[in-house]
């Protein structure tokens, strides 16, 4: 492995940093990803569903791309672990890779390894080591162990970021729609999603769902590749490794210029030792008691007379040793005790007699204070059980029959027309306890007048709101509030069962029959 050639600065991260190198490393090759991810899985996409479509089912089609998963998560891997070398490689060149490259670990991805949370990890050890058998297990358990939780809690993250994804897809469509129309629109899309769900709804459903895995699942890979580079780092020394490799190389470069500058100064200093005619002093000298010792050797005598720049080579030492990746070190604090074995001295004071009954309070309440508040509440389910027995049952009586009772009703019956006189029909409706009769011919007499009014023709089976949404055009803004009076007492009446006082009704009434037409 070229260490040397690695385009990051590799150092002992954090799992949360590595994860943040890995997704640097997707953003910065973006294009060399997700150009064969498209050429790779389009093509799949359509098959899939244009076979589902065939056999109808199109939601089988979803699933099966949501189970390849682990074959594309192949696309993301290959561009990463050779962009992180400087070799990154083209659109062309990772597409037909895919044909070959890494296809036997597939087997164990797409079956019982398919639900694993920690894919992004043990993927790179798989197709990057090209290790089996008990020699992966190991690799797996050396390289993961430290990082389980890390590597799951990238996968529940990313799930849930696709599953925001697809939902906020669906919501955007509904943004679109006006206020007005949003509960009918939600009818409609619960019954095209859950109930009668037609071909172009499963496939777009399908499509929202792959665009979001588009998305996501390459930052996913790129973690994943972040953590497996982090912890190589962390237990193969890369970093310190990388260093002696350059110093190794900085060495080989100046060897040569080494070798003739020994050679100039041999040549230089043999002249004259040549010529001298006493034979130099040993390098040793006598101790006090009679025995030789060697003389340790400077630099002036390693190098002749031959004048050497001991500063710079002290400043150049110091510098080397300043090297963060050659000199670590690691200030670690913690409080201790000065007197580790002097006794405590026991405190008589009036309030330690007090504070040993708080703190026996609160021991009393950590041991038992759950089983007292089990008790508590078995004892408060006791006491209501006439009240949530009953309809645990499924009887429901007591004050659910009494509202039941209350909110019954016969239906409603308006006529197909309108009598001459509105006013005093609904009158005798009301006095005779035929209050939402009364109130569903006010509102039949009120719709038939705004439409009139607002110059509109009312579609069948109009509801309320599209009613209000139409009696906006109505020049006169007496007429809009009288309008907008007349429906909100039908539906408190018809859907909240509050009916109005009598002193309301005909408040309403008077003033329908005050703005003319109205009740006509």
């Amino acid at each position: 492995m070229r260490l040397e050639q690695l385009t990051v600065q590799l150092r002992a991260r954090s799992s949360w940093e590595a994860m943040e190198l890995g997704m640097a490393l997707v953003r910065r090759h973006a294009a060399m990803i997700w150009k064969p991810w498209l050429l790779v899985t389009v093509p799949v996409f359509v098959l899939l569903n244009a076979a589902g479509w065939a056999l109808d089912l199109i939601g089988l089609a979803g699933v099966l791309m949501w189970w390849l998963k682990p074959v594309f998560d192949r696309i993301p891997l290959y561009v990463a672990s050779r962009a992180v070398f400087g070799a990154v490689p083209g659109v062309r060149e990772t597409v037909r890779a895919q044909a070959s490259w890494g296809w036997r670990p597939m087997l164990h991805y797409l079956t019982w390894r398919r639900f694993s949370p920690v894919r992004s990890l043990y993927l790179p050890v798989d197709l990057l080591e090209g290790v089996q058998g008990q020699r992966l297990r190991e690799r797996r358990r050396v390289l993961g162990g430290a990082i389980y939780g890390n590597a799951a809690l990238l996968t529940l993250v990313c799930l849930h970021f696709e599953g925001a994804l697809f939902l906020g897809g669906i919501a955007g469509i509904l943004m679109f729609t006006p206020l007005d129309l949003l509960p009918e629109t939600l009818r409609t899309t619960w019954t095209l999603i859950a109930e009668q769900s037609p071909v172009w709804v499963k496939i777009g459903l399908n499509a929202m769902a792959w665009m979001a895995v588009s998305v996501i699942e390459p930052f996913f890979v790129g973690a994943g590749f972040g953590l497996y580079l982090n912890r190589r780092t962390q237990l193969e020394a890369w970093d310190v490794e990388i260093v002696f490799r350059k110093l190794r190389g900085r060495l080989a470069r100046g060897a040569s210029a080494l070798l003739v500058m020994f050679a100039i100064l041999g040549m230089a200093v043999s002249a004259p030792a040549r010529a001298q005619d006493a034979p130099e002093e040993p390098v040793s000298h006598e101790s006090a008691d009679g025995d030789e010792v060697p003389k340790a050797p400077t630099l002036p005598e390693v190098f002749g007379k031959q004048r050497v720049d001991e500063r710079g080579f002290r400043r150049a030492s110091e510098q080397a040793y300043r090297d963060p990746s050659l000199n670590r070190t690691v200030v670690q604090k913690q409080w201790e005790r000065i007197d580790k074995d002097a006794p405590r001295p026991e405190r008589n004071t009036p309030q330690a007699g007090w504070l040993q009954g708080v703190v026996a309070m609160f021991a009393f309440l950590a041991e038992w204070g759950l089983w007292i508040l089990a008790g508590l509440l078995v004892l408060g389910l006791l006491l209501t059980a006439r009240y949530w027995l009953p309809w645990m049952r499924g009887k429901g009586g007591g004050r659910a029959a009494a509202f039941d009772a209350g909110t019954r009703h016969e239906p409603t019956i308006v006529p197909d027309v309108l009598p001459d006189d509105v006013a005093a029909v609904a009158r005798r409706l009301w006095r005779e306890g035929r209050a939402r009769d009364a109130l569903a011919l006010v509102y039949r007499a009120g719709v038939q007048a705004m439409g009139r009014r607002a110059q509109v023709e009312l579609p069948p089976g109009a509801t309320e709101a599209e009613c209000l949404r139409l009696s906006r055009r109505m020049a006169q803004a007496e007429d809009r509030q009288l309008f907008a009076r007349v429906v909100r007492v039908w539906q408190y009446a018809a859907y909240a069962q509050r009916l109005p006082e009598e002193a309301e009704f005909e408040s309403l009434l008077g003033q329908m029959q005050a703005r003319g037409g109205w009740l006509a």
